[in-house]
C-alpha cells in the first residue's frame, strides 16, 4: 500500500505549525530587565553618559537629585542613600545605637541578610514565626518574644506585601522599641492604617532600609540601597556613617563604614524612578491574570491583591501548593523552559549559621509548612499575557 502523503504533509505542517508558535513566543525570563531596558534605553544612556562627562562617580549630582527625587515619591524627610540594601540594614541599626547583645526580633521566614546584619553588629537575633496568609512577621509572635532585652523589631515587607505596621507600631509604642523596616521588596507598597490613612512601606517606623539589587520592582544595573527616616537627628548620624564617619572631610565624629550610592547607579535609578508606580501596576496585573486561572484550584492557594490599598507590589509572585510535590512541580516547569524559585527552601533557625538552642521546632509551624510549599513563579514587567497563560497552564498541567 502507498503511503498517505497528503496525510503525512498535513502532520508535518500541524508540526510546523506549533513548532513555529513555541517560536514566537518570546522566551520567559524570572526577571526581564533586557526588555525592560529597551524601552528606556534612551533616557538610561543619556544619565550614564551625563555621570561620564562630568566625572564626578562618587556622590555626584545624580546621587543628590536621586535622594530628593526619592524623598518626594515615599513623602519621607531624609532619604540617605548607600551601597546596598544590607548596608542599608546595618547601617540603620548602627545609627540607632544598639548595643551588643540587645534583641532584636525578626521573621524566620525571609532572606537571610535580615539576621545577617543583626548578627554581625553582635546583637541577638529572635527569629518568630510568620502569619500563615501574608507570610509575614506574626504578631503574635512579636508579642510572645518581648524580653526586658528587647530593643528593635524589625518587619520584612516579604514578596512585595507591606507588613501589618498598624501593629508592629502600637507593639513599639507599648514597649518603647525601635522600628526597622525591611523594606528591600516593597518599594512603592502602601500600609494602610485603620483610620483611612495611608503610607508607603519602609517610611512608618523609626528608620526603613531597602535595595536595589537590579531585579528589585526598583532596581539600578549593580547594587545600591538606601534609608529612610524622618527623624532629623538620626538623619544626621547615618549621613556620618555611610561616609566614615565624616561630616567634614578627614574628621571622623562616628564610626562609620564604607557606604555610598555611585554616581552611575544613583543615574540609572533617576531614569526609572518615574516609572515605578507604573512598573508596580504592571506586576499587580500580571498577578491578577495568574491568579484568575488558579483561582479555585483544590492544589493552589495564589496571593491576594488589595486594589484599595496597594499594600502588594509583587516582587515575587508565590504560590503556596497543597497536597502536591512541590518540588516535582518546580522541575516540571523547568522542563518546560520556565524559571522559577523557591524563595526560601531553609528557615533561618535552620540555617548553619544561626543555630540556638534557644529555637524549637515547634516555635515555628508556619514556617516550617511554608518552606515545603512556595514556589515563585516569573514575575516582572515585560511579562505578555501568552507567557503568563503559558506558565499557569503548564502549572495545572502538572496538578490535573
Amino acid at each position: 500500500m502507498l503511503p498517505n502523503l497528503n496525510a503525512e504533509n498535513q502532520v508535518q505542517k500541524l508540526e510546523q505549525a506549533a513548532d513555529n508558535q513555541k517560536k514566537e513566543m518570546k522566551k520567559i525570563q524570572m526577571v526581564d530587565l533586557k526588555s525592560q531596558y529597551e524601552k528606556i534605553k534612551d533616557t538610561v544612556n543619556a544619565s550614564i553618559q551625563d555621570v561620564l562627562d562630568t566625572n564626578t562617580y562618587i556622590n555626584g549630582p545624580q546621587v543628590h537629585e536621586f535622594q530628593k527625587n526619592l524623598e518626594t515619591y515615599l513623602d519621607v524627610k531624609h532619604v540617605i542613600p548607600c551601597a546596598n540594601g544590607t548596608d542599608a540594614l546595618q547601617i540603620a541599626m548602627m545609627g540607632l545605637g544598639l548595643q551588643p547583645g540587645d534583641e532584636v526580633i525578626t521573621a524566620d521566614f525571609t532572606f537571610a541578610a535580615t539576621v545577617e546584619t543583626i548578627a554581625l553588629l553582635q546583637l541577638t537575633p529572635v527569629l518568630v514565626d510568620v502569619d500563615i496568609v501574608n507570610m509575614n512577621i506574626s504578631i503574635e509572635g512579636i508579642k510572645k518574644a518581648i524580653t526586658s532585652k528587647t530593643k528593635a523589631i524589625i518587619p520584612v515587607h516579604l514578596f512585595g506585601r507591606a507588613a501589618n505596621m498598624e501593629a508592629v507600631m502600637a507593639i513599639a509604642k507599648a514597649h518603647n522599641l525601635f522600628v526597622i523596616e525591611d523594606n528591600a521588596q516593597a518599594i512603592g507598597a502602601n500600609c494602610r492604617f485603620s483610620d483611612g490613612t495611608k503610607k508607603k512601606a519602609g517610611t512608618i517606623g523609626n528608620v526603613g532600609a531597602t535595595s536595589f539589587f537590579p531585579s528589585k520592582n526598583l532596581g539600578c544595573y549593580g547594587d545600591g540601597g538606601a534609608i529612610f527616616t524622618n527623624d532629623d537627628a538620626l538623619a544626621h548620624t547615618l549621613r556620618g556613617i555611610v561616609n566614615h564617619g565624616m561630616y567634614v572631610r578627614y574628621h571622623h565624629d562616628v564610626v562609620g563604614v564604607n557606604s555610598r550610592l555611585d554616581s552611575i547607579q544613583a543615574a540609572v535609578l533617576n531614569a526609572k524612578l518615574p516609572l515605578l508606580d507604573q512598573y508596580n501596576k504592571d506586576r499587580q496585573n500580571a498577578a491578577r491574570k495568574y491568579s484568575a486561572v488558579f483561582e479555585g484550584h483544590k492544589n493552589i492557594i495564589a496571593p491576594s491583591i488589595c486594589d484599595i490599598c496597594d499594600c502588594h507590589v509583587f516582587h515575587q509572585y508565590t504560590l503556596r501548593i497543597l497536597d502536591a510535590d512541590r518540588d516535582e512541580l518546580m522541575q516540571h516547569l523547568l522542563d518546560k523552559g520556565i524559571p522559577c524559585a523557591i524563595y526560601y527552601p531553609i528557615p533561618l533557625h535552620a540555617q548553619k549559621a544561626y543555630l540556638d538552642t534557644r529555637y524549637k521546632e515547634e516555635d515555628f509551624p508556619v514556617t516550617n509548612q511554608l518552606v515545603k510549599e512556595v514556589i515563585s513563579l516569573p514575575m516582572h514587567t515585560e511579562l505578555d499575557d501568552e507567557q503568563i497563560q503559558f506558565i499557569a497552564d503548564s502549572v495545572l498541567e502538572f496538578l490535573k
